[in-house]
């Protein structure tokens, strides 16, 4: 039988509580559940008066707007309050009823401008709920995986200017000086000189030659990110470490042009108390340094194989044996390379003898320069990195490893299709943080 009465229920009036529209499997009901929101209270109570003024929107609903926005993939804040409008559900999470008015989308924008500008609130907040994650097990930090993907910057990538480059000092610098001068004093060499800051003489006349970088003009915090020949952009490089279930464990934001080496302290600064015991990494943390600090930790780092960057039929660095002993270099032909000099990177440099590589017959494959001598350089870490390949050849990590496409790199995958992480419509590395 036809029915025909659609149109009829439209003007219906009815009594319903809000709860029981909610199915008890919905995903925001979960998370309300879960979750004790009163502790926000607490967070924002210094950024309110006491006394005066008109009574503010919930801070707790406030907080709970970006979350569905979040979940749910919405584009804008605009369209998100469109959505909590018509969405029961959204409504129930946020305490409105039917007839309640939805706060005006840019009611967030002058909150976080007035409020929560240059304030950590939205991190203590990440940091609460994942305590609480640690609190029922949900976490396991044994084994941690890192990595850094970029976010496309609100900037024209025309509109830019050079300015002169400052040189950011390494986290480990001055751990490696004093090194390098203990080095060089055990092999009866003067301690290095205090680098010269004075900028070199210009090549043409006028100004020195000082080094230069491009800086936008809309959002001068942000950095020139270059990936292969076409992808020439400002960025923003938001690096982040995850558990093997997909739990986000920190992150840190920092300029495109920052390699990740760089950058890496940051992150590891916020989660190396959480009791990890391996930390998987892909090759652009594969240095001496990271090495070392995380072996000094007791963590065990995992890197992949890097190929060795020699030119085609040139002899690889491992067809260069090395003696710990002598503490010299053995090349194919049975030579020793004999230790010069430790420079200020850190590298130990051993040098062959130009006399008797002149008549060697693999004199072609092994070097290009004038005076016939080969050099091959060991960093004063290199031990750590020889525990790290033998590390990588262990039992189980190469599973291990290939995880990080179910792990970190599907979270970043799913961020950029769903949650638009592939650009920002932010301004300035601390609301890119709070984003």
């Amino acid at each position: 039988m036809l029915t025909k009465e659609a149109d009829k229920k439209r003007e219906q009036i009815m009594m319903f509580c809000m709860d029981d529209l909610v199915p008890q499997d919905h995903l925001l009901r979960i998370i309300d559940k879960a979750i004790n929101w009163n502790f926000i209270y607490d967070l924002v109570e210094d950024k309110y008066s006491s006394d005066t003024g008109r009574p503010s929107m919930d801070p707790v609903m406030l907080i709970k707007i970006p979350f569905i926005q979040y979940l749910y993939g919405i584009k804008s804040m605009r369209q998100t309050m469109k959505e909590i409008e018509m969405n029961v559900a959204y409504r129930w999470f946020l305490g409105l009823e039917m007839m309640d008015k939805v706060p005006h989308f840019s009611t967030f924008g002058k909150n976080y401008t007035r409020r929560f500008k240059d304030s950590d609130l939205f991190e203590q907040i990440f940091s609460h709920i994942l305590e609480q994650c640690y609190k029922f097990k949900l976490v396991d930090p044994s084994e941690v995986f890192v990595d850094a993907t970029h976010v496309k910057a609100r900037a024209n990538s025309r509109k830019m200017q050079k300015r002169v480059a400052k040189e950011e000092a390494l986290f480990y610098e001055a751990m490696l000086r004093k090194e390098i001068d203990q080095d060089r004093q055990e092999h009866n060499k003067k301690p290095l000189k205090d680098k010269d800051d004075t900028p070199p003489p210009p090549t043409g006349g006028g100004t020195p030659d000082l080094p230069t970088k491009k800086c936008s003009i809309t959002d001068p915090e942000s950095g020139w990110f270059r990936k292969g020949e076409h992808k020439h952009v400002f960025a923003y490089a938001v690096e982040t470490a995850c558990d093997k279930n997909g739990w986000i464990l920190g992150y840190t934001v920092s300029p495109a042009n920052l390699h990740d080496s760089r950058t890496f302290k940051g992150l590891y600064d916020k989660i190396k108390h959480i009791g990890i015991k391996t930390l998987v990494a892909d090759a652009g943390y594969k240095t001496p340094a990271i090495a070392k600090l995380l072996i000094d930790d007791r963590i065990r780092p995992l890197f992949p194989y890097r190929r060795p960057q020699t030119k085609e039929g040139f002899f690889k660095k491992y067809e260069y044996v090395y003696d710990e002993y002598y503490d010299c270099y053995i090349c194919p032909n049975n030579q020793v390379l004999e230790y010069r000099t430790t420079n200020r990177e850190g590298y130990r440099e051993y040098k062959s003898c130009g006399a008797v590589c002149e008549s060697c017959p693999y004199l072609r494959q092994c070097t290009e320069s004038k005076g016939h001598v080969k050099l091959v350089t060991r960093h004063i870490w290199e031990p750590y990195m020889e525990i790290c390949e033998d590390l990588r050849h262990t039992r189980g990590m190469k599973e291990l490893y290939a995880q990080r496409k179910e792990t970190i790199e599907r979270l970043f995958g799913t961020a950029k299709e769903n949650h638009g992480f592939r650009y920002t419509q932010m301004y300035g590395k601390a609301r890119m943080e709070m984003r």
